[in-house]
């Protein structure tokens, strides 16, 4: 009896330190991709976080690509970087289905693809039905995903503004007041979070014909305030310009 609990034990401890081992085997390529990935070194983070091997590793992969090829790659090559995140994203589910980041950057890297090819194509090829799934997994999993729930009110206010009312709610479930809802839980979960403040300014306007530009502004006055950590908080920042100097104009 003893010896039975005894080789338990062993094979216990045999098991978990072969899991730290794994983990600290990880923990410098992943830390080298992060930092290449803060240091706006896309293609760089893309390989390495890749080769770490994990869900983790593909899921920052995507999310790389799909930030250089929608912020900085030439316009030829963007449709080949975004299929290839999406592949990544795929592999990081795969992985992992209990890592809602994974679910997260698949979902992100199909947004880009379908804006890439426009929003009521990418719908036709299923991919706006796809893309809702995904994020649905990764709020399922985290609901307090602010990410996520951004990405989740912008598909239903583009989805709205792009197919209009009546046939966005009966064919895709796209509701105006879902995505006013889903922008808003997102405010609540991360008031100062730069994207969240950008991407709802940017559609306040269509949402809320009454006050939505005023909000907008009072949005994106705030978000410019916000202080810029990396060079993706850049590229966020100098849309929150841009759009500020395009309300004033108005």
């Amino acid at each position: 009896m003893r010896l039975r609990i005894l080789g338990r034990i062993i094979r216990l401890a045999v098991l978990a330190s072969a899991l730290f081992v794994a983990v600290g085997l990880h923990a410098q390529p992943m830390a080298d991709a992060k930092s290449a990935f803060t240091a706006g070194r896309y293609l760089d983070a893309a390989g390495r976080a890749e080769a770490v091997g994990t869900s983790a590793g593909f899921a920052l992969a995507a999310r790389s690509l799909a930030i250089y090829g929608y912020y900085v790659a030439p316009e030829a090559d963007r449709a080949g970087l975004f299929e290839r995140a999406m592949r990544l994203g795929e592999e990081a589910v795969r992985a992992d289905p209990d890592n809602a980041d994974a679910y997260f950057q698949s979902a992100h890297a199909m947004g880009r693809y379908a804006q890439g090819i426009g929003t009521m194509k990418a719908l036709r090829e299923g991919l706006g039905g796809k893309t809702r799934a995904m994020m649905d997994a990764a709020l399922a999993i985290d609901p307090d995903m602010v990410e996520a729930r951004v990405a989740l009110a912008a598909w239903h206010a583009d989805v709205v503004a792009k197919a209009g009312r009546l046939a966005a709610r009966a064919i895709y479930g796209a509701t105006r007041q879902e995505a006013i809802d889903q922008f808003e839980r997102a405010m609540e979960l991360a008031p100062h979070y730069n994207v969240a403040l950008l991407e709802y300014a940017r559609r306040l306007p269509a949402l809320d014909r009454k006050a939505g530009r005023e909000r907008a502004l009072e949005l994106l006055s705030k978000a410019v305030e916000l202080p810029v950590h990396d060079v993706y908080d850049g590229f966020i920042h100098q849309r929150i310009v841009a759009e500020l100097a395009a309300i004033h104009r108005e």
